[in-house]
């Protein structure tokens, strides 16, 4: 294990658990908490420190956004929770503006290093663009989880109605992180040969899991306030590729700039590295599921056109200056 991991938002459910889950999954040697409630930053490092004796795994601590500096992955979960009623969309203006100042400090910490942003705050794949658009770090180092979220749970849906194992179940969902999201059933595979071989099959399973799947993140707000420890897993497996240079295919989002969803940040298979996203791997896709993807980039244009599109980092420094 090699790296320091700095999580903004750390005191929150989704830091906090990422931080527990890049404790138990040894991926780095050192976990910085930041967040606004200091005290509570604080304590969930204290916690996690008192574990080392049995976890092992990375040193622990809380601060400031001077705490940001060295880190090699710097994951961003800070934000406004959904409502039960209420689509990622929505957060939208309740969280973009907090975004931002989070980025200034981002940039004044790590802007000269080589540290991979990695968006966890929703909605995803808008905050992933402003990210992408405002900050004027490399296109590579500046990602979202996207789907990785979307895509264990739905592997984990489908194992469980069908009785197999779900760390052999293979698959993929696209696209947005939220309604639109798009399962790629045809690349559905268990222990690497088609799903359909398995026992317990039927494309009506397949369907089941995938709506459990797309209301799963309501379905968790109704029941607890918020996801917590699946998305902390979904954010150390994209940290994990990161820091172990794995080059692991993974559905994460970023900003695309060519061809038919440019001009958006979502979901496609991704090779992610040791300084971020790598290459959009091949994947094929039905027609069916190509039109779907082409879909879930417009929902995302239409937003980010509402949002006005991103204010390039070179017009916000000359923005700022007296």
């Amino acid at each position: 294990m090699s790296g320091k991991v700095a999580i903004v938002g750390g005191a929150g459910r989704v830091g906090s658990n990422a931080a527990y889950a890049l404790q138990l999954g040894g991926v780095c040697d050192e976990i910085a908490l930041v967040d606004v409630a200091a005290d509570a930053a604080a304590g969930e490092a204290l916690d996690l420190r008192h574990g080392r004796a049995a976890a092992g795994g990375p040193r622990v601590c809380a601060g400031g956004y001077e705490a940001l500096r060295g880190s090699e992955v710097v994951v961003v979960t800070a934000g406004g929770r959904r409502q039960p009623d209420e689509s990622r969309l929505q957060l939208i203006e309740r969280n973009t503006t907090l975004f931002r100042h989070i980025l200034t400090k981002l940039d004044e910490e790590c802007g000269d290093s080589e540290a991979v942003l990695l968006v966890v705050t929703n909605p995803v794949d808008i905050l992933t663009y402003v990210a992408a658009t405002e900050l004027g770090w490399p296109k590579a180092r500046t990602i979202g989880l996207g789907t990785v979220l979307d895509t264990l749970r739905f592997r984990s849906l489908l194992a469980e109605k069908m009785k197999l194992d779900p760390t052999r179940v293979e698959g993929m969902i696209l696209g947005e992180h939220g309604d639109s999201m798009v399962p790629i059933f045809s690349s559905l595979r268990y222990d690497g040969a088609p799903l359909s071989a398995a026992p317990g099959y039927s494309e009506e399973v397949v369907r089941e899991a995938f709506e459990s799947t797309r209301r799963a993140g309501a379905d968790v707000i109704r029941l607890k306030g918020g996801a917590g420890y699946a998305v902390g897993l979904a954010v150390r497996e994209v940290v994990g590729a990161i820091l172990t240079d794995s080059h692991q295919t993974l559905p994460i989002s970023t900003r695309h700039e060519e061809g038919e969803f440019a001009g958006v940040a979502f979901s496609l298979p991704t090779v992610v590295g040791r300084k971020g996203a790598r290459s959009v791997a091949d994947v094929d896709l039905t027609q069916e599921e190509h039109k779907a993807l082409r879909q879930s980039a417009e929902v995302l244009r239409e937003s980010i056109t509402a949002l006005g599109g991103g204010t390039p980092k070179a017009a916000r420094d000359k923005e700022r200056r007296p």
